[in-house]
């Protein structure tokens, strides 16, 4: 049994937890009771990495050893469950990364924190704009069949798939994954207000880098950013580097989606938690540039990201966009609860499983400690 006392980043309480695998008490106490500057929270939950450390998770043959350091590195930023992301590709190796990612969830130490994955296209746009970096001799309609091969190949832990709603198979496709507990989200898309409004009805309830992968042209009113911001059945993610987003887009559209219906996630890519350099994205040249911003080869195109899950959560809060509280919530059960990942939902509460981390407050979330399932990683 282990013990962390400190400031609980959510609720305010002084508290001391006894865990394990799982929390067993939560006892509160006086304020003069903390001097060390201590808070903890619930580990961090990144529904979308595409790789870290110089490790790309849509190479089919990255190394096992790789990506558990790769998995180490995420770690050490506070994130105690991850869905690796694998985007467009070719269909064999897509099945591939997913195929080699589930090895690695299964026989690594780290492994437990794959919390599953998360497949983000090939459904999606296939113009400029919507597609982003995606290649677009990849992008092809929604298939059930690649899907059962998807599942297939990770024995059913594919936890959450993008896609844009425009194709016509798409109001189907959705209802086949969301009844079998699959979250579905639109993304890379220029789809029409109507199209939005049928996908939902159908079973998505997110809308994937809000404000990124969009047509470069848009009308004034409508279009799919005013369309999915309005919807409140959709929850939203961002990326929160102040790369991707304006300041005052991110301001509002947090606020239009308030903080139950915000997520926060990194989008990182391999070139996170590395040095400037080129990288790979899948069959795709990526560079990681001197002012930490992850482009296509030769481009200015961004290509993911090189943010960390700690740094999101202080760039709201400093910028005042969110409390530290909202942050984290955006950052822990909101997340957990979109894909319904099993005792991360309720926060910091008796029964709820042991992954904690301890920080301290600056102008930036400074990590202390990490413990997963109650063991101590970081």
């Amino acid at each position: 049994m282990k013990i962390c006392s400190g400031v609980d980043a959510i609720t305010g309480e002084f508290v001391a937890i006894d865990f394990d695998e799982k929390i067993h008490s939560i006892r509160k106490f006086e304020p003069t009771e903390s001097r060390d500057g201590l808070h903890l929270a619930p580990g961090l939950v990144d529904l979308q990495v595409n790789g870290f450390a110089g490790v790309d998770f849509n190479n089919p043959q990255a190394p096992l050893a790789e990506i558990g350091r790769a998995l180490e590195a995420i770690v050490s930023t506070g994130v105690t469950r991850c869905l690796p992301t694998v985007i467009t590709g070719p269909p064999d190796a897509m099945l591939a990364s997913l195929s080699n990612l589930y090895q690695a969830k299964m026989s690594l130490p780290l492994g437990r924190a794959i919390a599953g994955f998360h497949v983000e296209g090939p459904h999606i746009g296939a113009e400029d704009g919507s597609r982003g970096a995606h290649p677009a001799r990849w992008v092809r309609p929604p298939d059930l069949d690649e899907f059962a091969r998807w599942q297939e190949a990770t024995e059913g832990n594919i936890r959450l798939v993008t896609l844009s709603p425009h194709w016509p198979d798409a109001p189907a496709y959705i209802a086949a994954l969301a009844q079998s507990g699959v979250a579905v989200s639109i993304g890379h898309t220029g789809a029409n207000a109507d199209q939005i409004a049928v996908a939902v009805d159908a079973g998505a309830t997110l809308s994937t880098h809000l404000g990124n992968a969009a047509p470069g042209l848009m009308p004034k009113f409508p279009n799919c950013l005013w369309d999915q911001l309005a919807e409140d059945r959709l929850s939203a993610s961002f990326i929160a580097d102040g790369v991707h987003l304006n300041g005052a887009f991110l301001r509002a559209a947090l606020r239009a989606k308030g903080v139950e219906r915000t997520i926060l996630v990194t989008d990182a890519a391999a070139p996170a938690g590395a040095a400037p350099g080129r990288y790979r994205l899948g069959e795709l040249d990526v560079d990681l540039t001197a002012d930490d911003r992850v482009v296509l080869a030769g481009t200015q195109k961004l290509a993911g990201s090189a943010l960390r899950m700690n740094r999101a959560i202080a760039n709201v809060v400093r910028s005042g966009d969110l409390s530290l509280a909202g942050a984290l919530q955006a950052a822990t059960t909101n997340p957990a609860r979109l894909i319904h990942l099993e005792g991360r939902t309720k926060g910091l509460e008796i029964g709820e499983r042991g992954d904690i981390v301890v920080f301290r407050k600056t102008l930036k979330i400074v990590v202390e400690a990490v413990y997963l399932d109650g063991t101590r990683f970081a």
